[in-house]
């Protein structure tokens, strides 16, 4: 399952997602530094298939965790040579 929330601005919307499980917690390896925080991340939860529905509609993507990110790879909006890992926890971005 995935933790997904829609930030909505004056110059547009951040679809922030992540493997569940992530949330809440930080990755720190060397000078990286990751915070998975609800304030961000923290939403609805929700399967692959409504994953799926709302990457297609985003334009600007956040995603960490290995569910996240592969999911994102398979539908071709992430290039898997592009993902930072930080202590094992892949993160990646998308902007189209």
């Amino acid at each position: 399952m995935f933790s997904v929330r829609i930030h909505r601005g004056l110059s547009g919307s951040v679809l922030a997602v992540c493997d569940e499980e992530l949330l809440g917690r930080t990755f720190t390896e060397g000078k990286l530094r990751l915070h998975v925080s609800e304030a961000f991340y923290g939403g609805d939860t929700v399967d692959e298939d409504i994953l799926i529905q709302h990457l297609q509609r985003a334009s600007s993507i956040n995603l960490v965790g290995r569910e996240a990110v592969s999911v994102a790879i398979r539908e071709g909006l992430v290039d898997e040579g592009c993902v930072l890992t930080v202590e094992g926890v892949m993160h990646a971005m998308v902007l189209r």
